[in-house]
């Protein structure tokens, strides 16, 4: 066994304990691709999404070097027709290119030199698998005089972090073009793939950069964030699996959907973030356990760049609203912007933000994400962004201090500014109009909409964090009624029921104006009421 070729199968063991939720389905997917001409295939998905893990179960099922039975015999993929057929029956050739960035940086050596670094790594390796081999001859030679000796089997290419000097040179086009080149050696070669390569899995964060209008390896097949297709189910943990994963261990699966659900591919349904679904099972407490990386550490550089409409977008995202994105056209890097909706396609990428392929749209999915987002607005160099902010910490105040005026003035600024005559009385607009007031919620408050209460529906409520001393807020926007109807209404269908379980106080808010009045006279009348519950 060698560090990079055949490395075997304890990568796989170390992390398939009675904990490990069963992802070995996806082995079923390639194997349906193994030495065909859809054999090569790139996913991308953004940090702690297990891409590693899906790396090392593939290396120990294809690993010829070692027998994997034991690990795979109870799992979902010995049900299936291939699993003998294909376990342990390949040469795999692993890379992890974050390790040679490690390596490189260590050893002062260029990022340009890292693509002669990987191959010679292999070279290194294959060549004493057999001593008769040519040693002066270039990787792609000898890999092929390898396989072509009776006996000896063809390779499965297993990349993790295939994207790594895409965002590590980001700044280094010269190194950048190296590693692609040397990617399509192996894989974009008439004279080589076909003999050499019975199958390529390639996993990063971005899809495979695009050279002009074309991506840089055309032959792969890809599945990202935006069509993950039938790979969708393994981008992250099901609702089924977290379901199980959550009656296992006690834990309040609502909490855990507000928190780290959001994303949903077709066919699949809701896929939550792994690596924050187990720290909070292992920490017993919901929290942001988004890790920072070299690709995701620039979020607050993302949202303060100066396109047009940029600010506002972010407001509407920050707000809960869904925002119109183009994502074609992104040339899969961390440098080229066209404008915003570039920006807005690699947060996609980067798990910032969730993809509606349906209606074309985004928003922040989960409570760990908008907490990031509610961290970086606060240093975020936009006087607008910055103003906005403001009067959303005053409005908070105003209203749990009851001042009506005062609340009723800056609804009513919004709902002008925000939202356009035709959509004016429309109830998702009026509802936006509530989430975007109220964007800086995420200090003191959990934002819920469509909650279940009493006899309905609460539009909009905010559940104070549990260590918050601050109190709940139940808030209707009404049109045509009197201003004490809305206050009437949440009384009358019990909606404060489900929320006086969180033991806090509640304040009620009524807001209404006259839907048929002149733009210059739709006056907003505020009443706040404080509700003891029962």
């Amino acid at each position: 066994m060698g560090m990079y070729v055949n490395p075997g199968n304890a990568g796989f063991k170390r992390i398939s304990g009675p904990n490990y939720i069963d992802k070995t389905m996806l082995i079923e997917l390639m194997n349906k691709r193994i030495e065909t001409e859809q054999n090569l295939v790139c996913v991308s998905r953004p940090r702690r999404f297990g891409k590693s893990y899906a790396v090392q179960m593939l290396t120990a099922y294809y690993d010829c070097s070692c027998d994997s039975h034991v690990l795979f015999d109870k799992r979902r993929i010995a049900e299936t027709d291939s699993y003998e057929e294909k376990i342990n029956q390949y040469n795999v050739i692993n890379l992890d290119i974050t390790g040679f960035i490690s390596l490189a940086e260590r050893d002062g050596i260029s990022l340009r030199e890292i693509p002669g670094m990987i191959a010679d790594a292999i070279k290194e390796e294959v060549l004493a698998l057999d001593s008769e081999l040519p040693t002066d001859k270039d990787l792609e030679k000898i890999l092929t005089a390898y396989v072509s000796k009776d006996g000896n089997k063809p390779f499965i290419f297993i990349i993790d972090e295939w994207d790594a000097m895409i965002r590590e040179a980001k700044d280094d086009p010269e190194a950048q073009k190296r590693y692609l080149k040397l990617l399509r050696g192996w894989f974009k070669n008439n004279s080589f793939t076909p003999k050499v390569v019975a199958a390529a899995y390639m996993t990063g964060i971005l899809p495979i950069k695009k050279d002009g209008s074309q991506s840089a390896i055309s032959d792969f097949d890809e599945f990202s964030m935006i069509k993950p297709l039938e790979f969708g189910e393994y981008v992250g943990f099901t609702k089924t699996e977290v379901k199980e994963i959550c009656e296992k261990n006690n834990a309040d699966f609502d909490m855990m959907k507000k928190w780290y659900d959001g994303y949903s591919f077709k066919n699949v349904g809701s896929v939550y973030n792994p690596n924050s679904v187990m720290k909070a099972i292992r920490n017993e407490d919901f929290d942001s356990y988004w890790t920072e990386t070299s690709a995701a550490e620039g979020l607050l550089e993302y949202i303060s760049k100066d396109y047009n409409g940029m600010t506002k977008t972010i407001a509407e995202l920050i707000g809960g609203i869904d925002v119109k994105v183009s994502t074609t056209g992104f040339a899969n890097d961390l440098t080229t912007f066209r404008g915003k909706d570039d920006v807005l396609t690699l947060m996609i990428h980067l798990g910032y933000l969730a993809y509606d392929s349906v209606n074309g749209t985004v928003r922040i999915p989960n409570e760990e994400i908008k907490k990031e987002f509610s961290k970086a607005v606060k240093q975020v160099n936009h006087k607008a962004t910055l103003e906005r902010l403001k009067e959303s910490e005053q409005l908070f105040l105003d209203t749990i201090n009851c001042n009506e005026e005062a609340v009723a003035a800056q609804i009513e600024k919004i709902h002008r500014e925000e939202t356009a005559p035709l959509h004016y009385n429309k109830e998702d607009s009026l509802r936006s109009v509530i989430k975007l007031a109220f964007y800086s919620y995420r200090d003191h408050y959990v934002q819920f909409e469509e909650l279940a209460s009493g006899e309905g529906y609460v539009d909009i409520a905010y559940i104070p964090h549990h260590d918050s001393d601050w109190p709940a807020l139940v808030i209707e926007l009404k049109w045509n009624h009197d201003v004490e109807g809305a206050i009437d209404q949440i009384l009358k269908k019990k909606y404060t029921d489900t929320i006086k379980n969180f033991g806090t106080r509640i304040i009620l808010v009524g807001i209404s104006y006259e839907k048929d009045a002149s733009d210059s006279s739709k006056k907003h009348t505020c009443r706040i009421l404080e509700y003891t519950p029962e």
